[in-house]
């Protein structure tokens, strides 16, 4: 597969803060990579710098393996939906969207169609004759959203364009924007800070963490088997709860204790074997956490009490309390019986349980029968 963007070395500051710090990011071309991380990391920097919106302090962009660095942001043919969106208030629904062909000199019979194309598609036809100042905030939202994507071209980048939208409306739109970008047979460059939208959109991730990328790759490999710590505690809802944990070897095996749990270890490279205890930081799901457990020989248990119920509507969140220790499990409304009670019996199965080099956050292993 060809390379649509690479970034290489990528750093950028404001007033001396280091914003992004090496950023070395490829993103293949017909890819939906979303580019995820918590708000103010850095991820609408990438993306202006992309779009030729500002410069990095050192570093390389390819755009189409071409450096674009001395390339103006109009030469650059990208699609941007900007997370700061200004509509022209003068200008209709329909004018707004069709601004950027228009300006692209074409054919008036060819806007027609695109315009009205995009705007069902976003499920905005019927404000096509309104103005921007008889708009809701998140139809202005959906507008930017049709403008940005209305440019007939191979890459998109757009910059948490559902930011303001209430979720029913996002999980629509969802859909939307996959089976756009599947048509259009073209690379999506998408920045969030929702984890949800991240795993219902993505086909790569790429996970920017202070500035950094702390890793990259399909989401279901950086989700299911994330090789960095971060990857882990910051990609999945609720937040994945994280122990602290020593490792050991006995009887030449690799074991780990964090907490009440006590369980060997399948590290990643064989010969990991430390001469000495050494730190671990332990990172379990919340959807591992099960309840009201038979006895299983094959699963570590323990007594829970329950601190707080949260119901999400088809299923609770709980927050837990074990010895002292806080964890989070989410479980189906199918076991509302359970959930009422006070103090439950959880277990986890090993192999659901990640172990990382607290220091490095490097992937040491999971967790063995």
């Amino acid at each position: 597969m060809s390379t649509a963007v690479e970034f290489r070395g990528i750093t950028k500051s404001y007033a001396q803060v280091p914003v992004l710090q090496d950023v070395n990011l490829t993103i293949e071309t017909g890819t939906f990579t979303v580019i995820y991380g918590v708000p103010a990391c850095g991820k609408s920097v990438l993306v202006r710098l992309l779009t030729g919106l500002e410069h990095p302090d050192s570093g390389q962009i390819f755009l189409r393996g071409q450096d674009v660095g001395a390339v103006e942001p109009g030469a650059r043919n990208i699609g941007y939906v900007p997370q700061m969106f200004a509509l022209y208030p003068h200008y209709r629904v329909y004018d707004n969207i069709a601004y950027p062909l228009s300006l692209m000199k074409v054919p008036k019979e060819e806007i027609d169609a695109t315009v009205h194309e995009v705007a069902k598609q976003i499920k905005i036809d019927h404000l096509l004759e309104k103005y921007p100042d008889q708009l809701s905030g998140g139809e202005k939202q959906r507008v930017a959203l049709a403008r940005g994507v209305v440019k007939h071209t191979d890459v998109y980048a757009l910059d948490d364009p559902l930011v303001g939208l209430d979720f029913k409306l996002r999980e629509q739109l969802f859909d939307d924007l996959r089976d756009m970008q599947e048509s259009l047979q073209a690379t999506f460059v998408y920045t969030t800070s929702d984890p949800l939208e991240t795993l219902a959109l993505a086909d790569h991730v790429a996970i920017l963490d202070g500035g950094r990328i702390a890793e990259t790759g399909p989401i279901e490999e950086v989700y299911r088997t994330p090789r960095h710590v971060r990857s882990m505690e910051l990609l999945g809802f609720p937040a994945s709860n994280l122990l602290s944990g020593h490792l050991a070897m006995r009887d030449d095996r690799l074991w780990c204790q964090a907490h009440v749990f006590d369980f060997p270890v399948q590290p990643v490279h064989t010969d990991f074997a430390p001469a000495e205890p050494t730190e671990a930081a332990v990172v379990i799901r919340p959807q591992a956490i099960v309840l009201d457990t038979a006895p299983d020989s094959g699963m570590l248990q323990c007594q829970a009490h329950v601190v707080l119920r949260d119901d999400l509507g088809g299923e609770w969140v709980l927050y837990l309390d074990v010895e002292g220790t806080s964890l989070v499990t989410v479980v189906p409304h199918a076991h509302d019986q359970t959930v009422s009670q006070d103090v439950l019996t959880i277990g986890v199965y090993p192999s659901d349980m990640a172990v990382f080099a607290p220091d490095t956050g490097e992937h040491i292993g999971y967790g063995a029968a």
